[in-house]
């Protein structure tokens, strides 16, 4: 338990579950009180429940739903996100649009909504998930890595522009995370290649990672955290691996 974020207040997106959860945590452990959202209205209550927060159920692929969530917060974590495998001829439009509307679009409007406040106290933390597909590319993923790519930039225009009102953004660039999103590809990998879970890990997720380990949504989260506290006042603009190595290769 710390006391660094003391009295701030934090809204993440994709909190219900896997590493937004993780976050949740962390940052209501650090004194924190969070903001929960998700469309998994459930398990979004139960996270705020847990930590003394608040659940949102929201659609974030709905602009104007995002009209009906806070603006006055002090930590922002855009970490909502899914995933669509196809290849490029046979990706439906349709998902791509959405992918892109949960994971460039609403950020964005998020950080318009937020910056305001932050800018007004002249103190703020944006911290984007992104991924090692935020910096590299691999086949069949289209739009996931056109979402991070973009989720990028966006980072960096926000980190230029939010720097003299003492706003910082950066993204998390996480390889292979052990959360229910991962637990799927590895039983469908395993179940194509008729090879053991641990196997799909090692020799088709983690291939390229010098460490073939899955990472822990709570060392993402201690990132995340460590970001929104007053020792990472300096640090905008960046794009932190957490990878294991993988983008090294």
């Amino acid at each position: 338990m710390t006391s660094d974020l003391d009295g701030r207040t934090a809204l993440v997106t994709g909190g219900a579950g896997g590493i937004g959860l993780a976050c949740v945590r962390a940052l209501a452990a650090a004194g924190a009180k969070v903001h929960v959202v998700d469309v998994d209205a459930e398990n979004a209550e139960a996270a705020a429940t847990e930590v003394g927060g608040w659940a949102h159920a929201v659609d974030l692929t709905d602009a104007g739903a995002i009209d009906a969530l806070p603006a006055e917060v002090d930590i922002l974590v855009n970490n909502a996100g899914i995933q669509h495998v196809a290849s490029l001829e046979d990706f439906p439009p349709a998902q791509f649009a959405r992918i892109q509307a949960l994971m460039v679009t609403a950020p964005f409007l998020l950080i318009r909504r937020s910056l305001p406040s932050m800018y007004a106290r002249g103190w703020g933390r944006i911290v984007n998930m992104s991924s090692v597909h935020g910096l590299r590319a691999s086949a069949y993923k289209a739009a996931y890595v056109t979402a991070k790519h973009g989720l990028e930039g966006l980072s960096k225009v926000a980190a230029l522009e939010g720097a003299e009102h003492g706003v910082t953004s950066n993204c998390v660039n996480p390889g292979y995370v052990r959360t229910p999103l991962v637990d799927g590809q590895i039983d469908a990998q395993a179940a194509e290649h008729d090879i053991p879970r641990e196997d799909v890990v090692a020799e088709v997720l983690l291939k390229r990672a010098a460490i073939k380990k899955l990472i822990e949504p709570r060392d993402v989260a201690s990132l995340v955290t460590w970001l929104c506290s007053p020792h990472a006042g300096h640090v905008t603009g960046a794009s932190i691996p957490l990878d294991g190595g993988w983008t090294a290769a």
